[in-house]
């Protein structure tokens, strides 16, 4: 294994293919109270950061520090990588890009660092493209140009019932400005430069979904793409846009699925039980 990909926990990448496109992922944490859990199947999971933003618990995450990050270099180096791609959630939403910087200073072979000025699974996307390039023999300097490409051509697109956990932790960006207190308005949120912005306002979360319905099949346009699905605690909903989304991007997807799962506990931390989720990424 020449050059090994390095990405982290927010990419959502299902653990199955992580594994198979040989991607090893580094955990954030969640701090529930006073205990610190690594995100993921065995630590925090969706359904205990929802448990605990509904009982208005406190709730905070954290960036994994240089030191963990090295510790995973090193330990792909040991085991033959002669160089890592670095692929990682926007800069301006968490301190993960800066902690590889950092780590790739002291790592013993050549670290590609990516900001991908993503969130969510547009991340993990940009690891697959990634991996896609090594696959066919390309360097690690393509593979980290491959992952900055799709993801500054994937659309993430969201719904929130409330923007009361963005503004809690600081990260409501150009939406709040926008929204001002009209909090009975349901927004209609992007990743727009590597921060979350404002798209759009609508009345209500029948009508939210259906705009964003329509706003993926725009972002997709007549190009081959890959789709994304992701939901707190809201699946049955979310379950309908897949679907519609399947139906309505068919000649987009090539044969492949809509993927449909729960958003992770460290970005479900920021945007509290009900949101929906969609990205369309592009292929090359």
């Amino acid at each position: 294994m020449p050059v090994v990909i390095v990405t982290d926990s927010t990419a959502s990448l299902p653990p199955e293919v992580a594994a198979e496109r040989g991607i090893v992922v580094v955990p954030l944490q969640v701090v529930i109270g006073a205990t610190v859990y690594d995100e993921g199947a065995d630590g925090a999971t969706p359904e205990l950061v929802a448990a605990a933003l509904k009982e208005w618990k406190p709730v905070s995450t954290s960036r994994p520090g240089p030191a963990a990050l090295l510790e995973v270099y090193e330990k792909a180096a040991a085991g033959g990588a002669t160089a890592i791609v670095s692929v990682h959630l926007s800069g301006d939403m968490s301190g993960t890009f800066e902690s590889a910087q950092l780590a790739a200073r002291d790592a013993s072979v050549p670290v590609h660092a990516v900001d991908t000025r993503q969130v969510g699974v547009a991340t993990g996307y940009a690891a697959l493209a990634a991996a896609d390039v090594l696959d066919a023999g390309g360097s690690a300097e393509e593979a980290a140009e491959a992952a900055r490409a799709r993801a500054e051509a994937s659309s993430s697109l969201f719904y929130v019932d409330t923007l009361e956990y963005l503004r809690r932790g600081g990260r409501i960006g150009a939406a709040a400005a926008l929204l001002g207190g009209a909090l009975a308005v349901k927004p209609l949120l992007q990743i727009e430069d590597g921060k979350v912005a404002s798209l759009e306002r609508v009345r209500t979360s029948g009508r939210a979904l259906a705009r964003l319905e329509e706003l993926a099949v725009q972002a997709a346009g007549e190009q081959q793409v890959d789709v994304c699905v992701a939901h707190l605690a809201n699946p049955d909903r979310a379950g309908v846009l897949t679907e519609k989304l399947a139906e309505r991007l068919a000649a987009n997807l090539g044969g492949r699925e809509v993927w449909c799962g729960e958003l992770g506990a460290v970005l479900g931390a920021h945007v509290g039980p009900g949101m929906i989720a969609v990205c369309v990424a592009p292929r090359t």
